[in-house]
């Protein structure tokens, strides 16, 4: 007798979710062909243009805050989407949760603006 029998399907799936990279990257190093030490193929390719300067650039943080921006916004979205189609279902505790929901993200959406991550200069 299984110790957690209603665990079964759970540790198979685990196991599968393991095995599947693992078994990728295995047949990935096997396939794949060898590398050479030659600098040529290491060096960084611009179009067949020599390249000029180092190949590492410091980004301005303000790529970073729009993306971040973007991405909570973005994802609220996924989350009101179902909210939106069971409205009728859910009443209006439902509703007031939400609100709360999208006054937490006008809020961070003031703050964000304040701040200037917003602003593209």
């Amino acid at each position: 007798m299984p110790i957690l029998p209603k665990y079964e399907s759970f540790w198979a799936f685990l196991l599968i979710a393991c095995l599947i990279p693992v078994l990728a990257i295995s047949v990935s190093n096997l396939v794949a062909p060898s590398t050479s030490k030659n600098p040529e193929k290491s060096t960084t390719y611009e179009s067949g243009i020599e390249p000029m300067g180092e190949s590492w650039i410091q980004f301005q943080i303000r790529y970073y805050m729009f993306a971040l921006v973007f991405v909570i916004f973005d994802v609220e979205t996924v989350f009101l989407y179902p909210w939106a189609m069971s409205f009728d279902d859910l009443g209006i505790i439902a509703f007031a949760e939400v609100l709360v929901f999208v006054i937490i993200l006008i809020i961070g959406l003031i703050y964000a603006w304040r701040k200037g991550a917003l602003e593209w200069s």
